[in-house]
Formats: C-alpha cells, structure tokens, sequence
C-alpha cells in the first residue's frame, strides 16, 4: 500500500460524501494503490450513515466508528493503528484542506525523502476570531519548540509510516505531532503551502477553550519528552537548588546567632531561631528540595527497571542483517 489518507469526521454528514468523491477524482488516475480511513468521532448527525453508504460503493474505504467524541487526537490515532500506507496523509472532513493538494504533498515527501510535510494554510478562509488567536499560538510554538514552521495546526500533513508508528495520541497532541517526531528522531521537516477552502456545510468544532488546552498540552509534552529518558535532570536539579537555598537561609539565621552570642549580646537581647520566619521558609525549601531528589531518583529506577523496552530508531543499509 502507497499510501493512507485518515480522515477524522464529527457531525459532518454534508462533507463526507463530496470530500471522498473529489478524493478520488484527484488520485484515481494519478495514484493506484491508496486507501481513505473514514473516522467517525461520535457524531450525533447522520455522519455513520453517510460514511457507510460511501464504504459500500468504494472497497478501499475503510470505516471506523469511535462510541463518543473522544476528540481529533484519538480519531487520528484510531487510523494510525490501523492504516498500511507507506505513507500517511491526514485531512480535516469540512472540505477546507482541498484533495488536489493530496498529490503534490505525497510527491513532495517522497522525492525529498522527507519525515514530515505539514501544510501551511497562508491564505486561510476563516474568520479573524480563529486566525489572530492561531497566528499567536503558531509564533509561541514555533519559539518554544525550535521547529521552522508556519501552522502547526493545519490539519493536512503527510508522513513517512515510521514517524506515526513512534508517537502516540491523546488530548490536543495531533497539533505537536512535527514536535513529536522531533524529538523522536525525526529531523526532516518540510512545510508546503496549501489551499485553504471556506467551509460550505456545518460549523466550526473548536472554541476559543482549544487554545487554552492546547497550550497545556504543548507544557506537557515539552515535559515528557525532553525529560522522559532523565527525570533526575530535571527534578534533581530543582531538588538540589531548593535544598542549597534553604541550607544556605538556615545555615546564615544559626551563624547570626553564633556570631552575637560570640560578642557577649545578652540572650534575652537576641531573637530566637525559632520565631524567625526565614527558618521555616528554610526548613521548608530544605524538605521540598528532599523530596524532588528523591523524586528524580525513583524515576531513574523505573526507567532502569523498563530499559529493554526503548524503541530506538534503527535504519539498516548496505548488507546489514538482523541478528
């Protein structure tokens, strides 16, 4: 198989059928061996029945239909489970990201060996309310993550099938799929600008909330994969830096002490320790910085008790053979 287009829907019921149809008038000729993977995140329209009657009339439409609306992120991982491209395009149901920018993506990744082709949408069809807050979120993530790119969000891309097989999907994570791949390896990042068409049927599914989530999300999985392989990096040297700050205080507070005792200060004359805010803060940044030590320290061990299981990237070439 060349080829897998997922196609994640939710109360698309319009879309669906004229989406497919243009799919096919852009590859049919062009392309013989691909495969569309309808999704249904739960819609409560007639988006299963629509997507049931297109699976009927075309055998390389495979349809899945997921119980609730789980979100994008799950419906596209849905599709990665059970797609056999080569490689892996994905595309928004609403009719926005145009097919004929299907084969120019597949070309684009493949005579450039490319990992990962995202879509840029430049001139977008939407109103200011989704392309001012997205263009804000673009330049934080294109800051945060390193990665050259102009709309991380765009919803057509197109990857080699070792990329998504590395990566898995949950919450608002299919807008940090380049970052992902990043991380895991993953270095040949191109963009492409694409067509962007105004929506005909339906309305939009995300709300300013989405940002919010999705800006979460980018914290979260900046934190795991950067410190996924060395915790201790990260907890221990907060541990190690709060613990030095409180034993420093504490340490100056008794030697304060010390000293005016040292100078025959009458001791009804010199304030105790203990009624000294500082100490507490001291004790307490002395416990917390304990406690993320032992933090880090416990994550190495899991991750040394789970070290057969690290699914490094390998690529074979020349007469190299499995042992």
């Amino acid at each position: 198989m060349n080829l897998s287009i997922i196609i994640p829907a939710f109360n698309e019921e319009e879309s669906i059928k004229p989406l497919v149809n243009l799919i096919f008038k852009n590859l049919d000729k062009n392309l013989e061996d691909f495969e569309i993977i309808l999704i249904d995140d739960g819609s409560n329209d007639k988006t299963w029945d629509e997507i049931v009657k297109i699976s009927n009339k075309f055998e390389n439409i495979v349809s899945i239909k997921l119980l609730e609306n789980y979100g994008k992120s799950d419906a596209l991982d849905a599709g990665f489970k059970v797609c056999k491209g080569n490689y892996v395009l994905t595309m928004d149901a609403d009719l926005q990201d145009d097919p004929s920018e299907i084969l120019p993506l597949y070309s684009m990744i493949i005579e450039n060996k490319y990992d990962l082709v995202s879509g840029w949408k430049k001139k977008r069809n939407d109103p200011l309310t989704k392309t001012i807050p997205s263009k804000f979120f673009n330049l934080v993530t294109r800051l945060f993550s390193g990665i050259k790119l102009n709309d991380f969000n765009c919803g057509i891309k197109i990857y080699r099938k070792e990329v998504i097989n590395s990566i898995n999907l949950y919450g608002e994570m299919h807008r940090y799929i380049p970052l992902i791949a990043k991380w895991n390896g993953f270095n040949k990042i191109a963009e492409k600008e694409v067509n962007h068409n105004r929506r005909k049927y339906g309305v939009t599914k995300f709300g300013m909330e989405r940002y919010i989530r999705g800006f979460l999300d980018l914290l979260s999985v900046s934190f795991v994969y950067r410190f996924r392989k060395r915790p201790m990096h990260f907890f221990g040297s907060f541990g190690v830096l709060s613990f030095l700050l409180g034993f420093i205080s504490a340490g100056f507070i008794i030697y304060e002490k010390i000293s005016k005792l040292s100078q025959n200060v009458p001791l009804e004359l010199i304030r105790p320790v203990t009624d000294q805010p500082l100490f507490y803060i001291a004790l307490l940044a002395i416990i917390i910085g304990v406690q993320l030590f032992l933090v880090g320290f416990l994550s190495e061990l899991i991750i040394q008790i789970n070290s057969d299981k690290k699914g490094y990237k390998i690529e074979k070439t020349g007469n190299a053979q499995k042992k």
